[in-house]
C-alpha cells in the first residue's frame, strides 16, 4: 500500500540540484539561450538553486515582464480586501478617462474583473505591448481615446490582453492617488523583505544584459532595456532568484490556509488568484497536453499527473522568466533567462516532472474537518460491528434505498472474515467532505458526506 501519509523529503529534494543544472544545461543548449538561473523550493524556503550560461551570480536581477501581472492583481484585490473597490464595478466609473477604450460597440463596460480574468476580449497584444514598456501617461491617454479592439465579446472567452493590466495599473492610481509601483511597494515587497525587487534596472548594473538570438547566434539585444513606464503594471518588475522564490512561497501559503500576516492580502484572496476563472483551452507545453485557464494574475493546468499546477511566465525583448508550484504541496521552480522569450516554462516543468517520477512530490492532502473525522470513526466501527440503529443516525437516507443494510452487513461481515478487524491506520482526505480511510488489515474506505451541517454519510466503498 502506498504511504498515505507521505511528507515532503527536503534531503532527497536539495540532492536533486545536479540533475536540475543538467536540465538548465540542456535548455541552454537546446535554445540557444545565454544564461539561466533558477531555484527550487521545498517546505517554505528555497532548498537549492543554480545557473548555467553567461551568468552564475544568483544575485543577478532579470526582468521578469508579464510575471508582474501577479503583482498588480494581488495589489487590486488588497484594495478589494479592505473596501476600496469592487472588481464588478465598471472600470471607467473609477478612471473615467478609459471610457472610450472600455465600453464596448454593444454597450458592455468591461469591469475589474474583467480585466484580471483576461475576459475583457480585448484582442491579444504581445509584440506591441512588449515595445511599449515605457510609454508615458499622455501617450496612453491619446491611445485610450481611439477605443478598443475586441476579439470577443467581453466576459465570453479567454484572450490574453498586456493592455488591460495597464488599465488595472490606471484605476489603481486613481483610487489610492498613488503610482502603481510605489504602492506595490508598500503593500507588496517591503512586507516580504523582496528588497532586490524592482521596477526599473538598478543602478548598479547588477542585472543580466538582454540578448537574443539572430542567424543562430546569441547577440546583444539593442540597447538597455526600456524603463518602467504608464503599462510596467503588466510587466515592468525586475527580481532575482530568491526574490521571487518568496513571493511564490508566500502565494502558496494559501493553499494550505497559512497566513503568515507579512503582506496584506488575505488568504481568501491569494487563493482567489489561484482558482481557475477562465478556462483557456487545452494547452501542450512540451508537447504535453493538459487543460488550463487563468485565475487572477496566474495561470492553472489540470497536470493529469500532478493536479493543479499554478504559474505564470515572462517575455519581453532581452528576457524570458516563469515561476510554476503544484498547489498546496509546497514544491515549486522559478526561473529566468536574459534571451529574448526564452521558453523558461519548459524549462520549470521539466523539472517538476523529474521531480514527480523520481517519487519527490507529495500525494495532494487536506487536513481532515472534525466532522470528517467523526464520521470515519463512526463508520469503521459500524463495519466491525454492524448495528442497524446506529447505521440509521450516520447515514443519509439515500444509503439504504441504494443498497439494503442487510447486505452492508454480510459485505462488512465478510471483510473481517478475510482480512481480520477493521483498524484506522490514517485517514486522508482530499476536501472536508471527502476522505480516504487507510486500514491496518490492507484494505481502505472511501467516504463521501453529505452536503447538511450534521454531515451525514452519503456513500461509502471499500477497497
Amino acid at each position: 500500500m502506498d504511504d498515505p501519509m507521505a511528507e515532503i523529503d527536503l534531503e532527497a529534494l536539495h540532492a536533486t540540484q545536479p540533475l536540475i543544472s543538467e536540465i538548465a544545461q540542456q535548455v541552454c543548449q537546446e535554445f540557444k539561450l545565454d544564461s539561466v538561473v533558477w531555484g527550487l523550493i521545498g517546505g517554505q524556503e528555497l532548498l537549492t538553486s543554480g545557473s548555467a550560461g553567461s551568468m552564475t551570480d544568483l544575485s543577478t536581477r532579470y526582468r521578469i515582464a508579464s510575471m508582474t501581472k501577479s503583482f498588480t492583481a494581488a495589489a487590486v484585490l488588497s484594495l478589494r480586501d479592505e473596501g476600496g473597490l469592487s472588481i464588478d464595478t465598471p472600470v471607467d466609473e473609477y478612471a473615467p478617462e478609459l471610457a472610450t477604450i472600455c465600453r464596448t460597440e454593444s454597450g458592455t463596460r468591461i469591469t475589474l474583473r474583467h480585466l484580471l480574468s483576461m475576459t475583457s476580449g480585448l484582442a491579444t497584444d504581445d509584440p506591441w505591448a512588449d515595445r511599449h514598456l515605457d510609454a508615458t501617461a499622455q501617450e496612453m491617454n491619446d491611445l485610450y481615446q481611439q477605443g478598443g479592439l475586441y476579439a470577443f465579446a467581453p466576459g465570453t472567452h479567454f484572450e490574453y490582453s498586456n493592455l488591460g493590466f495597464a488599465l488595472i495599473g490606471r484605476v489603481v492610481e486613481r483610487v489610492t492617488g498613488r503610482r502603481v509601483r510605489d504602492f506595490v511597494d508598500e503593500r507588496l515587497l517591503a512586507p516580504l523583505h523582496m528588497t532586490s525587487t524592482t521596477w526599473d534596472p538598478p543602478l548598479d548594473q547588477t542585472w543580466a544584459p538582454p540578448t537574443r538570438v539572430q542567424d543562430g547566434l546569441i547577440i546583444p539585444d539593442g540597447a538597455d532595456p526600456l524603463r518602467d513606464g504608464e503599462i510596467a503594471p503588466m510587466g515592468g518588475l525586475w527580481t532575482t532568484v530568491d526574490d521571487l522564490a518568496r513571493w511564490v512561497i508566500w502565494l502558496n501559503e494559501a493553499n494550505s490556509n497559512t497566513d503568515s500576516q507579512t503582506a496584506r492580502l488575505n488568504v481568501a484572496s491569494r487563493r482567489d488568484m489561484q482558482a481557475m476563472h477562465t478556462y483557456a483551452g487545452v494547452i501542450a507545453l512540451d508537447g504535453d497536453k493538459a487543460p488550463t485557464g487563468y485565475g487572477y494574475g496566474l495561470m492553472m493546468r489540470d497536470d493529469p499527473d500532478l493536479g493543479i499546477v499554478n504559474s505564470h511566465s515572462g517575455g519581453l525583448p532581452g528576457y524570458g522568466s516563469n515561476m510554476r508550484w503544484v498547489a498546496g504541496r509546497d514544491i515549486g521552480v522559478v526561473a529566468m533567462s536574459n534571451t529574448t522569450y526564452a521558453p523558461m516554462a519548459i524549462f520549470t516543468h521539466r523539472v517538476l516532472k523529474m521531480l514527480n517520477a523520481a517519487k519527490l512530490i507529495p500525494a495532494a492532502s487536506t487536513s481532515v474537518a472534525p466532522v470528517l473525522q467523526q464520521r470515519s470513526e463512526q463508520l469503521v466501527a459500524l463495519i466491525n460491528q454492524w448495528d442497524t440503529d446506529q447505521a440509521k443516525k450516520i447515514f443519509a437516507d439515500n444509503v439504504h434505498l441504494d443498497e439494503s443494510f442487510e447486505r452492508r452487513c454480510d459485505a462488512a461481515q465478510r471483510m473481517i472474515a478475510e482480512s481480520g478487524p477493521a483498524l484506522i491506520q490514517a485517514i486522508v482526505a482530499t476536501s472536508n467532505t471527502e476522505a480516504v480511510i487507510f486500514l491496518a488489515n490492507g484494505k481502505k474506505i472511501e467516504i463521501q458526506l453529505g452536503p447538511l451541517h450534521s454531515g451525514p454519510i452519503q456513500w461509502y466503498e471499500v477497497k
